[in-house]
């Protein structure tokens, strides 16, 4: 398969780097909206114009699937998008509520969402969650995660106070954590280790290899899948974070 992903800027790397772990693909034509990033501050409208844009790039190639690592455009405007392509589409947002809903069996658990302003002002992880059947939960627009890994600040001081700013007022660490932006799967392992490891982290990429491998059955591996990184601005420097992300050099 040809795939096409879709993010506002770097983040959507970690939903790649899930996918090339998992083999699953021929070939991946990632396309990243440098010069509009961040997406998570934009207003409805003009997340589904961004996102209806992509799609007119990826007509520049035969795609069998897009997937749209973004979930600031997956909670506003996949409909909008799916209505301008000619292929499938797969939001991170749904894959992630169906992943938290595989992974947690006790509807009275508590998870906690993180994402953006715009994805949590959205609702789009509660409202699914809700409709399996949760009811403990809470959610924290996190924001400022996304510079700190745009700057390749993984660990230290900084995301420690990060962590008590945004996390304080929590005072028992939730049963899931959805990580609801493709930048945070990089902070993984501090978040971990902040809440515990009773705490069950829900990763974008993961999630979206568990929907295709259960939607499309897909069976065949590739081990030397064809990469290709477009990027709006800089095209370069999304090139050389793809090579150190992705381990490819």
């Amino acid at each position: 398969m040809k795939i096409g992903v879709f993010d506002s800027g770097i983040g959507g790397l970690s939903v790649v780097k899930s996918m090339l772990e998992h083999s699953l693909f021929e070939e991946i034509i990632y396309y990243g909206d440098t010069a509009r990033v961040p997406y998570g501050t934009k207003d409805k409208n003009t997340i589904i114009r961004y996102g209806i844009e992509a799609i007119e790039f990826f007509k520049n190639f035969e795609l069998d699937l897009i997937i749209v690592a973004c979930n600031t455009v997956s909670a506003y405007a996949l409909n909008e998008m799916r209505e301008s392509s000619k292929c499938p589409i797969i939001g991170v947002v749904e894959a992630g509520i169906l992943a938290c809903n595989n992974s947690l069996k006790n509807k009275n658990s508590n998870i906690l969402i993180i994402a953006t302003k715009a994805t949590i002002n959205s609702n789009a992880y509660e409202i699914g969650l809700k409709n399996k059947g949760f009811k403990n939960l809470d959610a924290k627009a996190t924001s400022l995660f996304v510079p700190l890994v745009e700057e390749e600040i993984f660990s230290g001081a900084i995301l420690n106070e990060m962590f008590k700013h945004y996390f304080s007022d929590i005072k028992q660490s939730p049963d899931a954590l959805i990580l609801g932006c493709t930048h945070f799967p990089l902070l993984k392992d501090e978040l971990q280790s902040y809440f515990g490891k009773g705490t069950k982290l829900i990763h974008s990429g993961e999630a979206i290899v568990e929907q295709l491998q259960s939607k499309f059955k897909l069976t065949l591996k590739y081990k030397n899948p064809k990469l290709k990184f477009f990027a709006s601005e800089n095209p370069d420097a999304l090139k050389d974070i793809a090579n150190i992300w992705l381990n490819i050099n």
